[in-house]
Formats: C-alpha cells, structure tokens, sequence
C-alpha cells in the first residue's frame, strides 16, 4: 500500500532498517547524549530563542495539545481559539474538559482566516491563543507571523500546534514570538507514530510552566524539565522511535531546513499543477506544503477513496463529517517522489472516468 496520506507516511529505508534493530537500554549517558543531541537539532529547526527547552512525550499529538493547556493555561486565562475544523475544535474540547475559559474563532470550510477577523478580539482580554497553524482537517494554513503580530499586541501567550506543518512550512518562534510549538514523530519526521513534542520560549518556561501547578503525573512538564537536565524522561519513552529519530534529524540537519521545506513545496506545487492541467479542482485557500485538498462535485470522495485503495493500492485522507463526501486530501510528507504523483493523477484520472 503507497501512502498519500499526512500521517502515518511512507517512511525511509534507512529508518525501517533502524527500526528492526534491537531496542537498546536507555537510563545510561550514551541514550542521554542521544537526548541532548536531539534537543539541540529540534530546537535549532524551530529556531527557537535562546533558553527554549524541548518536552518529548510518547504520546500522540493530541497528548502534547492537552499537556500544553495543562502547563500553560490555567482558570484565569481566556484563551482564544481558531475553530476552522476537527482540531481546532480539538483545542476547544480540551480547554472546556479542563475548565480553561475560551472563546472559538470559528471558520466555516473554504473560509480563510485573515486579518479582518482577527481584529474584533482585539483589546477584548485574552490571555493566549490557541491555533493549528495548519487546520489539517481541510489542508488551510494560517498566516503564523500575523497571528504572531495579533498576539504581541494584544499581550496573549502564543501556542502552536504545528503537528503537520513542522518541516514542511516556514516556522520560526522568534520571527513570530511563539512560546510554545506542539509537533509529533509521523508527519514530516516519517517516524513511526508514539512521540509527540513540545518546545517551550523563556516566556512559557518562566512565566507559565515554573508557577502552575499541574495536577497530572504523567504531563507535568517540570518532571520533564527536571529529568531533561540529564538527558532523560521521567517514564519510559519510546526508545526505539528515539533512536529513529536521531537518524532522521541528523539527515534532515544536514541538508538544512531550507532545502527540506524546498523538498515539500516542490511535490505540492508540482501535484496542483497536475491537478490544473486535468480539471481536478483543488480548494481556494492558503495551503500547506503537507497536503492538497481536492473536491468532487458529485460528491463521491469516498466512493474514489475506496477505490484508490482497494484496486490501485493507493492510501489517500479522507475527511470526516459532510465534507468527508466532497473532498480528499492528498498527502505531500514521507518518501513520495514526483513520479509517484504523476503515477496518483493517471490512476486517479481513470477512476474519475
């Protein structure tokens, strides 16, 4: 099965050969040097400012959201939302599970989020924001510098979930003053699934994470802080994907950043101009590298889906709820090449037929 999907992706033969190597112990120095050195990598892709530290949980990205609001938010925050699908409702769901005041943002499909809607919640008291910079469920990606000029001006500490954008889209905490950046191990990583990541300003360390008490064992960032200073995790992480980790980050730092994000939006532009080129319409919002959105008008999506699957072995996204009839989306992370996508559009084409 060749996946085109946004996560799990297909992953590289260099780190399937490390995965079936035998899993090694991990409470000595040489896996704490491993730690060290994937922390710095990490920290130095995001280009975090200088003090930032990195949790790593082996959890999914949804447990890196609900710890980040367990560690950064508290009942006196009021915390704006950005609701434009599933997981930015995802972030709503969490902030009332865990009584956090907020307000949701709310973007109806095909809706782009601009400047003109974030200027109502000026000057209105939030806190903080929560936002998936890229709104996976339909591929919108968000303008993550003007975000960062809202929450400057309106003194809101600045989180991000960047789950599947992180190494396929420009990112930068210090360009946009972000405090804390949510990611995971199988989106661009091509990793495995099981750990997620949070990486953590000055800001959210000393004003946030030092002062709230967190009343949950396995999420308190400051055991993670704590036990990070010998390059450890308080619990048992997953140590295999760790080791797979630091063979994806070593690869990935030495092309640089640029060069991999160039790698990304080399396959999407190339697939939308495909999709140009054979009248497969492509929604009209800014879009992340990670995935293209098409639409069918007769809203058969799944009917195509299954198909694709199950005769030409090709693994696309659907989508939930009612859109899940009109669109699906096509995944531009892992070990795709261009004529993978060429192969996609042809087949693609004749079931459309």
């Amino acid at each position: 099965m060749k996946l085109f999907t946004v996560g799990p992706v297909d992953m590289y033969e260099e780190t399937l050969r490390i995965g079936g190597e035998p899993i090694p112990y991990f409470r000595t120095n040489e896996f704490s040097d491993i730690m060290f050195d994937v922390e710095r990598k990490f920290l130095d892709l995001l280009d975090a400012p200088k003090g930032s530290k990195l949790i790593t949980l082996t959890a999914s990205g949804t447990g890196a959201m609900e710890a980040s609001v367990l560690n950064l938010l508290c009942n006196d925050d009021k915390v704006l939302v950005i609701d434009g699908g599933s997981f930015g409702k995802r972030f709503s769901q969490i902030c009332q599970l865990h009584n956090i005041p907020y307000t949701p943002l709310v973007l109806e499909f095909g809706e782009t989020l601009t400047e003109d809607k974030l200027r109502k919640y000026d000057n209105q008291g939030y806190t903080a924001l929560l936002v998936n910079i890229h709104e996976t469920s339909i591929g919108q990606l968000y303008d993550y510098k003007m975000l960062g000029e809202f929450c400057k001006r309106n003194n809101m500490l600045y989180i991000v979930d960047a789950i599947s954008s992180f190494l396929a889209d420009e990112l930068s905490m210090k360009a946009a003053g972000i405090d804390a950046v949510i990611t995971a191990s199988q989106k661009a990583l091509a990793l495995p699934p099981g750990l997620s990541f949070v990486a953590l300003s000055p800001k959210a360390l000393n004003e946030r994470v030092s002062k709230l008490p967190v009343k949950c064992m396995y999420f308190d960032f400051k055991d993670y802080l704590i036990n990070m200073e010998r390059g450890q995790t308080p619990f048992t992480p997953a140590v295999g994907i760790v080791m797979q980790l630091k063979q994806r980050l070593d690869d990935i730092y030495s092309r640089g950043i640029d060069s991999e994000i160039s790698h990304h939006r080399e396959l999407a532009e190339a697939f939308r101009a495909m999709c140009d080129k054979h009248g497969i319409s492509v929604v009209d919002f800014p879009k992340s590298n990670a995935l293209t959105t098409i639409q069918f008008p007769k809203s058969n999506a799944l009917e195509i889906f299954a198909v694709m699957k199950d005769k030409y072995g090709k693994m696309l996204t659907p989508s939930g709820g009612e859109i899940g009839k009109r669109v699906l989306r096509v995944g531009h992370l892992g070990n795709n090449t261009l004529e993978d996508y060429e192969k996609l559009i042809k087949e693609l084409m004749e079931v459309m037929a």
